[in-house]
């Protein structure tokens, strides 16, 4: 009931506007110059009242000669993250994905804290790839550089956590003999790499607590929370396997010196 009594109201807006739009018409229609500038105050004012509209359908043509992005997607645009589901004249439509913990201070906020669905659908419009950037996560590469860090302690065995690390990486992401010679040919040509790049690598930081195990990998665009999740459990027992411990923070009290107090007598 209250569908039908909206577009009933819609409906009846249109047929008014309409009736007023041939009303102003036939008053100007009867002089020439009357109708020529008419028309072009009607026209000045369409120009001003749907120049978002006009931008919008604009940026519809950007993104398809562009190649942007296109439907099935991984973007971000206008603050939204998620694949893409439609692509309209003047509106994209988002399926929408939480955020990472690094970034969950960015707005709009998400109670998702990984890159999964929220079940939100979010429709943005095209006018915005004029005012910022566009991240598309799949275009012409299905591929991401992921990171994991781990921080063990200063004496730990750190080249036996260094091997561990690898070794779940080799094991759980995209294996570098599983590409094409023509694939990486090509993604080497296009993007610069070296083949270096592509395989899993590990990554010391010095803090002030621990010494931080970073790994890098290629993963594949989605499944990235249940491929870090498989890993961090493989790692976790390995490290036990081990005897490597997480680290934590520490600290040192330092506590004051004794004072001794002589009695005179």
């Amino acid at each position: 009931m209250k569908r039908l009594t909206f577009w009933v109201r819609q409906g009846v807006a249109l047929g008014t506007a309409l009736l007023l739009i041939l009303g102003l018409v036939s008053i100007w229609f009867d002089d020439p110059t009357r109708l020529a500038t008419g028309i072009g105050l009607v026209t000045a004012g369409l120009a001003f009242a749907l120049q978002k509209a006009v931008t919008a359908v604009a940026g519809y043509f950007i993104i398809l000669r562009g190649k942007t992005f296109n439907v099935g997607d991984r973007i971000t645009m206008g603050g939204v993250r998620g694949d893409v589901i439609a692509l309209g004249f003047m509106q994209t439509t988002i399926m929408e994905m939480g955020q990472p913990p690094p970034v969950q201070n960015a707005d709009p906020a998400m109670w998702v804290q990984s890159r999964q669905y929220t079940g939100r659908i979010v429709t943005v419009s095209n006018a915005r790839i004029f005012d910022e950037p566009v991240y598309n996560y799949t275009r012409e590469f299905p591929y991401l550089w992921e990171e994991m860090s781990i921080p063990i302690r200063f004496n730990a065995d750190r080249e036996r956590a260094e091997r561990i690390l690898l070794d779940v990486a080799n094991r759980r992401t995209v294996s570098f003999s599983s590409l094409s010679q023509e694939a990486l040919q090509e993604m080497q040509r296009r993007y610069f790499m070296k083949s270096a790049d592509m395989k899993p690598r590990v990554y010391y930081r010095l803090t002030d607590n621990w010494l931080e195990l970073t790994v890098r990998f290629i993963a594949e665009d989605h499944g990235i929370r249940e491929l870090k999740d498989q890993m961090s459990r493989d790692i976790l027992r390995d490290l036990d396997e081990a005897g490597i411990d997480i680290a934590s923070s520490t600290y040192e009290v330092v506590g004051s010196p004794l004072v001794r107090i002589k009695q005179q007598a």
